[in-house]
């Protein structure tokens, strides 16, 4: 996604593209899946009198206006990710925290069982799952066949 693109979007729902604005969707762009503290350090590079208040601003009405979406992968501060990528999950290993994206479809069965026993409606883009990651579970299998 350009600035332009961002522009176009922002105009077209009754906002400008402000310069706080336009370096916090920059940084999140940049950063992928980043904290409001990592998005404030990335603005700070090029923008040094930003502060936390106008990132979080900034943020609320970007997700509001559906630019960006945020997840919980922990239980630290949530985490932003431009919303125009694909619908995904977010798959977050406990020994090295990897964070590996995974298409909401794999959970269709999960989500089709809780609407049908429960009539419940799953937001599975805000799921994530904890675990250990490929690379963390070869290695471990691998020192317990070594230690036999």
């Amino acid at each position: 996604m350009s600035g332009t693109d961002w522009q176009t979007d922002l105009r077209a729902r009754g906002y400008r593209l402000t310069p706080q604005r336009q370096l916090v969707l920059q940084a999140v762009d940049v950063l992928g899946h980043a904290t409001p503290d990592d998005i404030l350090t990335e603005v700070r590079r090029t923008a040094s009198g930003v502060n936390i208040s106008t990132v979080y601003r900034t943020l609320d009405l970007l997700e509001e206006l559906q630019l960006v979406s945020h997840a919980h992968l922990g239980h630290g501060a949530p985490t932003y990710h431009l919303a125009d990528r694909l619908q995904h999950m977010h798959l977050v290993c406990r020994d090295c925290d990897k964070v590996t994206e995974t298409d909401v479809s794999i959970a269709a069965p999960f989500v089709e069982s809780l609407r049908a026993s429960h009539g419940f409606e799953t937001d599975v883009k805000h799921f994530a799952i904890f675990g250990r990651c490929a690379d963390c579970s070869g290695t471990t299998e691998n020192r317990r066949d070594d230690a036999t």
